[in-house]
C-alpha cells in the first residue's frame, strides 16, 4: 500500500498535499529524489519501467537527481501557496504565479499519439529525463487554475491539516480533505467537548 494519498482531485495538489501539515516538517512525505519516483508512480505519472529507468539514472546523475528533487519542492510550494491563496479568495500572488511560468517554460511541448481511431497527448520521451516527472504536475496546476475548478479548490478545515482539494460536492460546502480522516477527528473533537461540558 502506498504511503501516499492521490484524492485531491488533481495531480498538483496531490503533490502539494505530500506534505500534510505544513507546521511540522516531520509529516513532509518527500525526502528525495527516489520519494519523488514512487509518488509519480502511484499517481501515474510514470510506469513501473520508467521507473527503474530513472532509478538507474538518478543513481548515476546524483547532483542531477537532488536538483530535480530541490525543483520539486519548489513547485510544490508554489502551487501550495498559489491554490491556497485562490482558496481564501485572494488575488493570486505575483510570486508564484511567476514562479509557475518559469517552470512552464521548462515542459516540453506535448505530442499526440495515435493508435488506430483513438489518439491521446503524450510527453516526448525519447530517452530518459530525471525531469519528467515533473512535467505533468506543471502543466495540471496550469490548467487547474485556469478552469472552472479554481472556484472549488478548499483547505481542510482540520487545524492540523493543510491539505488542498477540489470541492466536488452538489452544494460546494465539503470542509474535510477526507471524511474518513480529519473529518471524522473533528467529529469525534466535537463529542468529546460537548460531553466534556454536559459532565
Amino acid at each position: 500500500m502506498s504511503e501516499f494519498e492521490y484524492s485531491s482531485g488533481s495531480l498538483c495538489l496531490d503533490l502539494a498535499n505530500t506534505w500534510g501539515d505544513r507546521s511540522d516538517p516531520g509529516s513532509d512525505k518527500l525526502k528525495g529524489y527516489l520519494d519523488l519516483l514512487a509518488w509519480a508512480q502511484g499517481a501515474g505519472v510514470v510506469s513501473e519501467r520508467e521507473r527503474v529507468e530513472l532509478l538507474k539514472l538518478a543513481h548515476t546523475e546524483a547532483a542531477k537527481s537532488f536538483g530535480v528533487f530541490r525543483t520539486a519542492h519548489e513547485l510544490r510550494d508554489t502551487v501550495f501557496r498559489l491554490c491556497s491563496a485562490t482558496a481564501a479568495g485572494e488575488k493570486a500572488p505575483v510570486r508564484e504565479v511567476a514562479a509557475l511560468n518559469a517552470a512552464l517554460q521548462t515542459v516540453p511541448r506535448q505530442r499526440l499519439c495515435c493508435e488506430g481511431a483513438c489518439c491521446e497527448w503524450e510527453w516526448p520521451a525519447d530517452k530518459s529525463d530525471l525531469r519528467q516527472v515533473l512535467w505533468p504536475v506543471i502543466q495540471s496546476a496550469a490548467d487547474l487554475v485556469t478552469s472552472p475548478d479554481v472556484s472549488r479548490i478548499r483547505v481542510c478545515g482540520a487545524p492540523d491539516c493543510n491539505w488542498l482539494f477540489i470541492d466536488r460536492s452538489r452544494g460546494g460546502r465539503r470542509r474535510w480533505c477526507d471524511m474518513s480522516t480529519c473529518g471524522n477527528r473533528a467529529k469525534a473533537r466535537r463529542y468529546y467537548e460537548r460531553h466534556r461540558r454536559s459532565s
